[in-house]
C-alpha cells in the first residue's frame, strides 16, 4: 500500500553543514543530507521504511491499514 503522495519536509540547516529534514505527516522520519537533493532522496528512503514498519507491526497485531483520500 505504497502511493505516491507528497510529504511535507521542515528543511533546516545543520550546523556542520548541509540539512535536515522532519516530515511533518511522519514526525519519526528525520534525515541529513549535504545537498537538498540528497536530503530528499534520504528522507524518501526513511518515509518509505516507517510505512513498512507501521505495516509490519499492524499486520502482526491482526489490524488494517486503510488508505483515506482528502
Amino acid at each position: 500500500m505504497h502511493t505516491m503522495q507528497p510529504y511535507h519536509i521542515l528543511v533546516r540547516d545543520a550546523e556542520e553543514g548541509g540539512y535536515t529534514g522532519k516530515c511533518l505527516e511522519l514526525p519519526s522520519a528525520i534525515s541529513e543530507g549535504e545537498t537538498l537533493e540528497e536530503l530528499k532522496a534520504n528522507m524518501a528512503e526513511a518515509i518509505s521504511l516507517i510505512q513498512e514498519s507501521i505495516i509490519e507491526e499492524a499486520r502482526l497485531k491482526h489490524e488494517q491499514v486503510i488508505e483515506v483520500s482528502v
